[in-house]
């Protein structure tokens, strides 16, 4: 599922190799999960128990299973390894406890506390080579430092400038950088030469988050760009753009290597020395890097996992360690998390001993929140009383003269003062809500959590509000049955070309030349099916009339005469995607072009964006309900459109779910939670979009036949993306993704898995969608610039 973005729970605790000690050096920043370079120990809080406890792994320890409980046996809030201690700060902030893990004969390590305060309560925490760093609040100075012994430092240089706060510290070999709040977020450094230098390269740059390595920090800025500084021996420092994917703020840097957490699929990426291989394809919520090694605390059942070429001295690949216990993935905290949201779980994780927040700013999966609109200068005005007696004035007096325009230029435009054609402005259609369970549109679920994915925004269009889609309306015209039968031949089965949510489509040819597609009601005379004719009807005529973009297909005109009612569409020569994948008839032939990972993935956002514009630009918004393959049409172009509106509803007024009277759609692609429980929200249509792309990246139909036996493209799907074994599921017929290609359908299928999820709150929105295949399609083409808006156009032969 797409997750949130969690807390910054990443301890960057760097590992050295027991059996080389001449290069043992490590550090780390405070969180739930640490490592013990020295002694290879990993420490880690525990979940799911009355108090989160430490427990820590030690290869080669007394005890056989060299799982070691941690003494004394209270909660705490974070840990952070150093050299050979490790030190966590006990839930409350008050206590800071440290332990040596040199002697690996005991049964246990002994402990010392170094610090108690019950007024001064610990925050960030950090451990570099032998230096113990950490913030307090209502202390002088606001961060303390203390050598591994536990004695406190005071030589000059050695501690930070006693007059700045911080927000979070962070340690490397050596030296220690913090972010400062009160100057604009910047990055300040002390140690030794090499901090002096990170802080130089730093500037003034604001930040929300860094990490520290042997010799270099990376951070995510408050843009939520990942920016890294320091020593780049082995392209430590070099983020690597070309993935086309945002990182979290999860990061563990080593030496001479960084990773990162995707933000939007939760796997992990590196660069510099270290690759990501072994843990292809799992799911993280966080990880810590050794000196050639990283762990990380996985997301399926919060076990800790480890690999690298430095992971027991091996050149082995993953192993699991066999900790027997869940690992939290934040510290448990007494707070509403009113700012960011809960953690999922939060409660059973915490065993209901607090909560575990979201952490502001609320970053996710994938790139921070988008700013909120800022508000307009306004001028200075005079009092509300007369502002409202102003604007009454202007109203009244305004809408005698509007409305005679209106008149003049409506009979100017139609015609019908002349006795021409009439031209239907249509009115919405009249939804009834009703709640299954209670009065009309309510909604007693809880508010839907942030989600892991948030966007920058779509690159094609503004996230604003409009009317645009409702003062502009295309405007249909009306025909004549007459008319519409000499245009299809008299509705002839050559000219019928596939069927609608309410009836049959034609293909035709208009008296002036024009190619359309024409949906003719069905025209059975029972009155239920009248009724649902009229319906479907009424909604696509209502729709389609206001509605104008370049990826929905365009309403020409209708005619009502009678019991017959038909549509009249513009004409998409390269039909419908789902025969393009689906019939045999046309996969080897017409659809030579869709056997192509880049068409593939520019299909898919292209109905991305068509349902985008129906979902946030359409006032009101609008619930397409049935988006399926059949319902995605390819123009001259081969650009997709979203097209049969008869199943469409207006969305809530609110972000709140509501049910209307009945679940409608098609097997295979309706939501799950809307089919089940009748919630109906944009959500649903993410759904089925996602179900799409599975099909784009399978050409399997939504339900096949597996071994005789009916299959769901989800569950058939799903299983291999999560487990990495994309390329089992993959269609055949298009071949290996090459270089680009492979990391696009990469981010096009984690997207689709997370649309596909059984609860609409764990879905993205579809802006988050466009997003990530506007991206896909960027790193499709190998260009890894700014991404365009236009996509690109084939022309057909």
């Amino acid at each position: 599922m797409t997750k949130p973005s969690f807390p910054l729970l990443l301890a960057v605790g760097f590992l050295n190799v027991f059996l080389f000690p001449a290069l043992t050096n490590a550090l780390g920043s405070g969180s739930t999960l640490a490592v013990v370079y020295g002694t290879a120990t990993v420490c880690a809080i525990v979940a799911s128990e009355l108090n989160q406890r430490i427990i820590c792994y030690r290869p080669g320890g007394a005890s056989s299973s060299a799982v070691i409980p941690i003494q004394p046996n209270v909660s705490y809030s974070a840990v952070a390894g150093g050299q050979t201690n490790f030190c966590a700060i006990r839930s409350g902030g008050y206590s800071l406890l440290c332990w040596d893990t040199t002697n690996t004969s005991l049964p246990s390590f002994p402990n010392k506390r170094i610090y108690n305060n019950n007024t001064a309560l610990l925050r960030s925490l950090s451990i570099g080579d032998k230096r113990i760093c950490a913030t307090a609040t209502n202390s002088t100075p606001p961060v303390n430092c203390w050598r591994a012994d536990g004695n406190d430092i005071n030589s000059s240089g050695e501690i930070p400038n006693v007059n700045l706060t911080m927000d979070k510290i962070t340690s490397g070999l050596g030296f220690s950088c913090g972010i400062v709040p009160s100057q604009n977020n910047r990055v300040t450094c002390w140690g030794n030469s090499v901090g002096d230098d990170i802080e130089r390269q730093f500037g003034n740059m604001s930040m929300v988050n860094i990490e520290a390595g042997v010799s270099h920090v990376c951070g995510v800025n408050s843009a939520g760009e990942l920016v890294c500084r320091g020593n780049n021996s082995a392209g430590q420092l070099d983020v690597p753009l070309n993935r086309g994917l945002d990182f979290a703020s999860g990061l563990a840097l080593g030496d001479g290597f960084s990773c990162g957490i995707r933000r939007l699929i939760r796997t992990v990426v590196c660069w510099g020395s270290m690759n990501e291989s072994d843990v292809q394809g799992i799911e993280f919520e966080s990880i810590v890097a050794g000196l050639n090694f990283t762990c990380g605390l996985t997301t399926s059942n919060f076990s800790v996992l480890c690999w690298g070429p430095g992971w027991l001295g091996s050149n082995s690949s993953i192993s699991e360690l066999p900790l027997r216990a869940e690992i939290l993935p934040g510290p448990c905290v007494d707070s509403p998390c009113s700012e960011c949201g809960l953690y999922p779980q939060s409660s059973r994780l915490c065993s209901a001993s607090g909560n575990i927040c979201v952490p502001s700013p609320c970053f996710n999966v994938t790139n921070p929140s988008p700013p909120p609109t800022p508000d307009v200068p306004r001028r200075s005005t005079p009092s509300r009383e007369l502002r409202r007696g102003l604007l009454a004035f202007a109203i009244v007096g305004s809408v005698g003269g509007f409305m005679g325009i209106c008149t003049i230029v409506y009979c100017l435009w139609t015609g019908v003062c002349f006795g021409k054609k009439k031209v239907h402005n249509s009115v919405q259609p009249t939804i009834t809500r009703a709640s299954s369970n209670g009065s009309p549109g309510s909604n007693n679920g809880p508010p839907s959590r942030s989600l892991t994915i948030r966007r920058q925004g779509s690159r094609s269009m503004r996230r604003q509000r409009s009317g645009t889609s409702s003062k502009h309306a295309d405007r249909a015209e009306e025909f004549s049955l007459a008319e519409l039968a000499a245009a299809t031949n008299n509705f002839s089965l050559e000219n019928k070309i596939g069927a609608g949510s309410f009836g049959v489509v034609y293909r035709g040819k208009l008296i002036d030349g024009r190619e359309v597609a024409i949906k003719r009601g069905e025209t059975g005379q029972k009155a239920k099916k009248y009724q649902e004719k009229e319906t479907a009807f009424d909604s696509e005529l209502a729709f389609l009339s206001r509605l104008h973009h370049k990826h929905l297909v365009r309403l020409v005109g209708y005619c009502i005469e009678r019991d017959e009612r038909l549509l009249v569409y513009e004409y998409m020569k390269n039909g419908a995607l789902y025969d393009h994948l689906h019939n045999k008839n046309n996969i080897e032939k017409a659809s030579s072009l869709l056997n192509s990972w880049k068409m593939r993935i520019k299909i898919a956002l292209d109905a991305a964006r068509g349902i985008e514009y129906l979902h946030n630009y359409a006032v009101p918004s609008i619930i397409h309900r049935d988006i399926k393959s059949s319902n995605i049409l390819l123009d001259v172009n081969w650009t997709a459109r979203v097209s049969d509106f008869g199943l469409s509803m207006m969305g809530p007024e609110s972000d709140q779910d509501y049910r209307p009277m009945k679940a409608a759609g098609t097997v295979g692609y309706i939501d799950p939670e809307y089919y089940g429980l009748n919630v109906l929200t944009t959500k649903s249509d993410v759904y089925g979009l996602g179900v799409v792309m599975l099909e784009l990246l399978t050409g399997k139909r939504a339900i096949f036949k597996n071994e005789e036996n009916p299959m769901s493209l989800v569950d058939f799907a799903v299983p291999a993306i999560m487990a990495g074994e994309l390329a089992k599921v993959l269609d055949i017929r298009v071949g290996p993704p090459e270089m680009n290609e492979a990391e696009a359908v990469e981010l096009m299928a984690y997207t689709a898995m997370h649309c596909v999820n059984l609860e609409g709150k764990e879905r993205p929105t579809i802006s988050d969608i466009v997003c990530n295949l506007e991206r896909a399609v960027t790193v499709c083409h190998g260009s890894h610039g700014s991404i365009s808006s236009g996509g690109f156009e084939i022309v057909s032969e």
